[in-house]
């Protein structure tokens, strides 16, 4: 249990750090933007590359767990589209909700949690799952918003974004580091040290960038929406994964992967998704802050109860 509470008040003193950086004026907007930047195209995929590479795939890969994520994740999105509905809930606030309630931060914060509690291995087994995770999120929550956006017109750039979403640099770094693996290929000794150099700025940084991100100021006339959005990802979408994981005589070790991912918060990009694809920012951005600030509690819980 000790193991437990020093990991996630490791990882939420890191994230508060953040915030408090943020607040002091030593990371203005003008620094985040491209920090985020160098952490997303560079060091976190160095870091997911450099994982799966140096692993044999055969060990590392569990189609229970890659099952277990897609049935959770769509039965989560059919629920969250049928509570939305009887919320009243409409238009671009509708698949803003939906795609908030199963789109995780698994870059910044899923993976951090591997990392420092299962360990090198845990994090290579939830790296390889991350990547099909990706590719389903990505594909749930640009349906939702173009289905429940009120901009119709705006086909093509769907279209471009959805591109950019597939070409995921935490997907392709997946796929790069299977690939090495499987032909069981090396780098070089110093292109080996390099990356290791590279890649341990990726998780510390990347904690600090969402504290910086977080707002405190929560939106009250979305309350309802976003505590419904916030137990679905945080308590829901865990649990229907852990029930899949049950049925598919999965020990409750082995699922911890699967299961830290699916309680990641909602992702960041959520944000920017909306914005650019007629959704309600203001409104992701709000869940946002709410399941960070809440995951601290729920994965205390899914930890505690799994290990």
């Amino acid at each position: 249990m000790s193991q437990i509470i020093n990991t996630v008040l490791a990882l939420f003193s890191v994230i508060f750090l953040g915030w408090a950086i943020r607040r002091l004026g030593l990371f203005p907007g003008s620094v985040t933007s491209p920090l985020n930047k160098l952490v997303f195209y560079i060091a976190l995929p160095i870091l997911i590359f450099q994982k799966i590479s140096q692993a044999s795939f055969g060990p590392y890969f569990d189609s229970a767990l890659v099952t277990g994520v897609g049935v959770a994740a769509l039965a989560v999105t059919l629920l969250a589209l049928f509570i939305g509905r009887l919320l009243g809930i409409k238009g671009k606030e509708l698949g803003t909700f939906i795609q908030a309630s199963i789109h995780g931060n698994l870059g910044y914060m899923g993976l951090a949690v591997a990392f420092y509690f299962l360990g090198e291995r845990g994090f290579t087994k939830a790296s390889i799952l991350a990547s099909f995770m990706i590719l389903l999120q990505n594909l749930i929550s640009i349906i939702a918003l173009q289905i429940c956006s009120t901009q119709r017109g705006k086909a093509l750039k769907w279209l471009r974004l959805a591109g950019m979403l597939f070409l995921n640099p935490i997907i392709l770094a997946s796929l790069a580091g299977l690939l090495f693996s499987m032909w069981e290929m090396q780098t070089p000794g110093f292109v080996n040290r390099t990356l290791t150099i590279l890649s341990g700025m990726a998780l510390p940084l990347g904690l600090l960038l969402i504290g910086s991100s977080l707002s405190l100021s929560p939106s009250w006339p979305h309350l309802k929406i976003i505590a419904m959005a916030g137990f679905l990802k945080l308590l829901i979408l865990p649990v229907i994964g852990i029930g899949i994981y049950k049925w598919l005589s999965v020990s409750s070790w082995d699922m911890l992967p699967g299961v830290i991912l699916l309680g990641a918060p909602t992702a960041t990009v959520t944000y920017v998704m909306a914005g650019e694809m007629g959704g309600a920012p203001s409104l992701a951005s709000s869940i946002i802050s709410v399941t960070t600030l809440f995951s601290g509690l729920s994965y205390l819980m899914w930890l505690s109860l799994l290990s």
